[in-house]
C-alpha cells in the first residue's frame, strides 16, 4: 500500500471491517479539521480484508453497525476505529503532543524544593530518560496528567490541584462520565431522582479550561460546575 492510501478498521460483533482512505484526508476527518467524508474514501467499499478483497455480507453489516448505509458505516469506522497512520503522520502528531505535554508540565508544575516552575528544557530532558508512550490522538494535556507521576522520580514536582462539583443532565451523563474520569479522579458521585449525575472531581488546575470546553462541547452547554475550596 502506497502513501496515497491507508486503512481504517474496527472490530465489531467478532468481525473486522476495513475501508481504504486517503491518509491526510482521513486524519483531518478524525481530528475534526474536515467533516467531509467524501474527501476521505478511496473506494466506496467495506472490506473484511482489504488486502485480499474480502467483503462482508449485508447481514454482517447490519448486525455490527445497525445499518447497511456505506457512508454511515465509514464514519463510524473513522471515528471509533483504528486509523493506520503513515510514518510521517505519526511522527508529526507525536511531536505535536510531546510539545503540548512539555508546555503543560512547565506551566503547571513547580519544583517543591525551590517553589519555581521547571523550565521546558528541563522537562524535555527528563522525558528522554523515561520510556513514555505518547498517544498521537489523545489530548496532550490529558496525557501529561499521567506522565507527571512517571517523571517524579527523576524530576521532583508538585502540581496545583482543584476540586469541582459537576452536575450533568440525564441525556448526557453516560458520555460525560468517561470524560470526567479522563481529566481527574472522582471522589464522590451520585444519581439524582431526575437521572442527573453529580460528582466531585479533583484535577490539575491547568486542565480546568480544557475540561470545561470538552464538557460544553459534549453537552452543548447543558451542564453545571462549581469550584470547591
Amino acid at each position: 500500500m502506497g502513501d496515497d492510501q491507508t486503512t481504517a478498521r474496527i472490530t465489531l460483533a467478532g468481525e473486522r471491517f476495513e475501508i481504504l482512505v486517503n491518509p491526510d484526508a482521513a486524519l483531518n476527518f478524525r481530528i475534526g479539521k474536515d467533516k467531509s467524508i467524501s474527501k476521505v474514501l478511496v473506494v466506496d467499499t467495506i472490506f473484511t480484508d482489504s488486502g485480499k478483497g474480502f467483503r462482508p455480507s449485508e447481514d454482517k453489516l447490519k448486525e455490527a453497525f445497525g445499518t447497511t448505509d456505506f457512508h454511515r458505516i465509514a464514519e463510524i469506522i473513522l471515528k471509533r476505529g483504528e486509523l493506520k497512520l503513515t510514518k510521517e503522520q505519526r511522527r508529526r502528531l507525536v511531536e505535536e503532543k510531546r510539545k503540548q505535554i512539555i508546555s503543560f508540565i512547565s506551566r503547571n508544575c513547580i519544583d517543591p524544593r525551590t517553589g519555581f516552575p521547571h523550565p521546558p528544557l528541563r522537562v524535555e530532558q527528563a522525558m528522554k530518560q523515561v520510556s513514555l508512550v505518547i498517544d498521537p490522538f489523545k489530548r496532550g494535556e490529558e496525557q501529561a496528567k499521567n506522565f507527571i507521576e512517571e517523571l517524579r522520580p527523576i524530576l521532583p514536582m508538585k502540581i496545583e490541584r482543584m476540586r469541582l462539583a459537576v452536575k450533568i443532565p440525564p441525556e448526557h451523563a453516560p458520555r460525560v462520565m468517561g470524560i470526567v474520569r479522563d481529566f481527574g479522579s472522582v471522589g464522590r458521585e451520585e444519581w439524582q431522582r431526575d437521572g442527573s449525575w453529580i460528582a466531585i472531581v479533583e484535577m490539575p488546575a491547568g486542565l480546568h479550561s480544557s475540561f470545561l470546553k470538552r464538557i460544553s462541547d459534549t453537552t452543548h452547554g447543558n451542564y453545571q460546575t462549581k469550584i470547591l475550596r
